[in-house]
């Protein structure tokens, strides 16, 4: 019998005949040291790098439950939303500040983020908790005056449970998962809470176990990326299957399918289904199906590389959005 494929023993051989993956990255040799060159490597630079402005576009998300309503038309709900947005983007570069302050010991013995400029040393880890601290404190303050209380409680609570995380809940097996998950879903819901829009059991439950997908898929490309050498890095790696990975987003791929499917072909207050919101079941299974493509491949590890470069997965989305459009319209 086969043995069980695990993070602290050698990566899964590939299958025989199987061409090489063009998508994944080379292993890195060893961390590299020194500060990067140009703008990266001035503390401007530092810090831009270090709030992650390609993770950014999650926080789209705030528009999920506005857009599944169809209240996007008027301009009162368009500035409320770019309000969260930028609370939220607030609420996470602090996150980002604490958490690269916390760990730059560590990062400096990973291949990869002992690059980021805190660990390099293009931040001073003192300043990096300061304004780390300041942004938490700013984004919270901010959405108690200028928002209303349900959506200033549920920001309070997201950088709450991010700074648990950063602390000692990202160490807690399956825990860890579902902190991230949770922090997806509460981006979905923060747009439904801030306009007053109610969020449906299938909404809810389609953006759990979708985040879900995304954030297994994404620690399952780390292992297969990483191997042995992550359990250095990211300790609770070694705890984790790569087998069990695989189930976990797996399920949750076809949790949130079911979810949008039992939507999409139900009756709302006993009217007839929208032949549109019924098609938009395809590019939703199309795209969940490519993107488990590049999960098998062990190159989602940055799902906002996957979602902005492929191509193919793009065109499926705007359809599935064009689709989606017209079923709120009522076509």
């Amino acid at each position: 019998m086969a043995e069980r494929s695990t993070l602290t023993g050698s990566p899964a051989p590939q299958p025989p005949g199987r061409p090489a993956d063009p998508h994944r990255l080379a292993p890195t040799a060893g961390p590299t040291t020194g500060r990067p060159h140009g703008f990266a490597g001035t503390l401007p630079g530092g810090l831009l790098l270090t709030v992650r402005p390609r993770q950014w576009v999650k926080n789209l998300l705030v528009v999920a439950a506005p857009a599944a309503a169809g209240k996007l038309a008027a301009v009162h709900t368009v500035l409320e939303l770019v309000l969260v947005f930028a609370l939220f983007t607030a609420a996470a570069s602090a996150v980002y500040l604490l958490n690269d302050a916390r760990d730059a010991e560590a990062d400096r013995a990973h291949p990869d983020k002992c690059r980021r400029p805190v660990a390099a040393g293009t931040v001073p880890v003192p300043l990096a908790y300061i304004l780390g601290s300041l942004l938490a404190l700013a984004s919270g303050v901010a959405a108690a005056l200028l928002c209303n209380a349900a959506t200033a409680a549920l920001l309070a609570a997201y950088v709450a449970m991010q700074i648990a995380y950063c602390l000692r809940l990202k160490r807690v097996l399956v825990v860890d998962l579902a902190v991230v998950t949770a922090g997806f879903v509460m981006r979905a819901m923060s747009g439904g809470l801030a306009l007053g829009i109610p969020l449906s059991r299938w909404f809810l439950i389609t953006a759990g176990f979708g985040a879900l997908f995304m954030v297994a898929g994404k620690r399952y490309s780390e292992a297969l990326l990483m191997g042995e050498g992550e359990g250095e890095t990211r300790a609770l790696l070694r705890e984790y299957t790569v087998g069990y990975l695989r189930f976990v987003w797996q399920l949750a791929a076809g949790a949130a399918v079911l979810a949008y499917c039992l939507w999409a072909l139900g009756t709302d207050a006993g009217a007839g289904v929208s032949l549109c919101r019924q098609l938009s079941m395809v590019p939703l299974i199309l795209a969940v199906l490519r993107y488990a493509v590049f999960i098998d491949r062990g190159s989602a590890g940055s799902p906002e590389d996957v979602l902005l470069r492929d191509r193919p997965l793009a065109v499926t989305a705007v359809c599935w959005g064009l689709l989606y459009g017209l079923s709120v319209a009522g076509l």
